[in-house]
């Protein structure tokens, strides 16, 4: 059995002086006023635009992040329905094949310390429904059918794409310290990567949730 910790990385987002020029463009069309931009006009007003409450216009921009994470925080991450996913299919992956290492992966949990007596009991259950998983396929289920003995602590991947509005009210939401802590592990990291990228679309949220971004 393999432990991991979760971990996400932007694979396509546009940035800087282009996307912001390009938004300025979409949102200077609701007040036909494209007389008005200029080699610098462009972070100006769409600052203005967050500010006012217009986000539409920043929809005309997405993001594509690929995640790793435990199953469990993928059923939150899905609910966000303004968004596209493929995710890692459990139906056809075969963990006791080679390619996997003949072994599932599961993602640590963040809040107990290992060598705990919580981390313990847990250690001990994802192996056992790692042998209970390998006994099943060899005894000739299928991997959909194995993967009813799999935990929510399995590690899965997950591409999400969604636009910006959207990653504005995710970020909103799961870097709240109400949500749950693996979540956060995720998003509050993700949150600096995409404020690196688009400050003057993030800054607002990044000057919020600072303290816990590492």
């Amino acid at each position: 059995m393999k432990i991991t910790t979760s971990s996400s990385k932007i694979m396509a987002m546009d940035g800087g002086l282009n996307m912001l020029k390009w938004l300025e463009s979409a949102g200077r069309t609701c007040y036909k006023s494209e007389e008005k931009i200029t080699d610098d006009s462009a972070a100006p007003f769409v600052l203005r635009i967050l500010e006012s409450g217009h986000h539409s216009i920043i929809e005309h921009a997405s993001a594509t992040v690929h995640i790793i994470c435990d199953r469990g925080v993928t059923h939150e991450i899905v609910r966000h329905r303004l968004a596209s996913y493929s995710q890692e299919s459990t139906r056809y992956a075969n963990y006791s094949n080679a390619k996997f290492g003949n072994e599932i992966t599961v993602i640590r949990p963040c809040f107990w310390i290992e060598g705990s007596p919580s981390y313990s009991m847990w250690y001990a259950a994802m192996e056992q429904a790692e042998r209970a998983y390998l006994d099943l396929i060899a005894n000739g289920a299928s991997p959909q059918q194995a993967r009813s003995v799999l935990p929510n602590s399995l590690k899965t991947e997950i591409v999400v794409t969604c636009n910006l509005r959207e990653w504005r009210h995710i970020f909103e939401l799961r870097c709240d310290s109400s949500a749950h802590p693996q979540m956060r592990e995720i998003m509050l990291p993700l949150l600096g990567k995409m404020h690196e990228r688009a400050p003057e679309l993030f800054a607002d949220l990044f000057e919020k949730f600072e303290r816990n971004i590492t």
